[in-house]
């Protein structure tokens, strides 16, 4: 299921148009800023890992650019970047989280991971919506830098829905009390009761 997963994220970033690249310096500095505040603020961690996997999704691009600067192609080159990038999150699960997954809306994935696909997938979208406002508007942006504002205001939207719907909450444990087998008579008289 992870695999068929990790194929349908990497199929839909082959299939996004070549001109939706968010990888711009000024956008890459906001979101690992956004990250850097939100640890050391405190912040829960799904809004932590929407802002890593927008960070991530940039690690992935700026890697893309820096191929295509050095002239190394090969087939699937792109989306096997991407998922690359995106699996740097696996260092977490070595040494500060366990991976337990739980259902998310049609989804059957650990909390944090979701949330970093899920930074991802607005970065990349937030920048795809902006070249489209762009190309609405005669090639020219709405208001300075309006190619930064919208990914962070889409990542900042993002990050208050996943903290109001508490995505990263775990799941309701049971007591102790409830956990514990129902205690029997001494006199083991209630052992084959079956009237109820």
């Amino acid at each position: 299921m992870l695999i068929f997963g990790l194929a349908a994220i990497a199929a839909m970033f082959y299939a996004l148009p070549s001109y939706a690249n968010p990888a711009c310096a000024v956008c890459t500095v906001g979101v690992a800023v956004g990250l850097e505040v939100a640890r050391n603020l405190g912040v829960d961690d799904s809004v932590i890992a929407v802002w890593a996997g927008a960070l991530l999704m940039l690690v992935g691009y700026w890697t893309i650019l820096w191929c295509d600067k050095k002239g190394w192609n090969f087939a699937f080159r792109n989306p096997l970047l991407i998922v690359l990038s995106l699996s740097m999150i696996a260092g977490v699960y070595i040494k500060d989280l366990t991976y337990t997954p739980k259902p998310i809306l049609v989804f059957y994935l650990d909390p944090f991971l979701f949330c970093t696909l899920l930074g991802a997938v607005v970065l990349t979208y937030s920048s795809v919506f902006y070249q489209w406002m762009k190309a609405k508007n005669g090639g020219h942006a709405h208001f300075p830098f309006e190619k930064v504002v919208l990914p962070i205001a889409a990542l900042a939207l993002t990050s208050y829905a996943v903290n109001y719907f508490e995505v990263c909450k775990p799941l309701p444990a049971q007591t102790a009390a409830e956990n514990a087998a129902p205690a029997l008579p001494d006199d083991g008289s209630d052992i084959y009761d079956f009237s109820k």
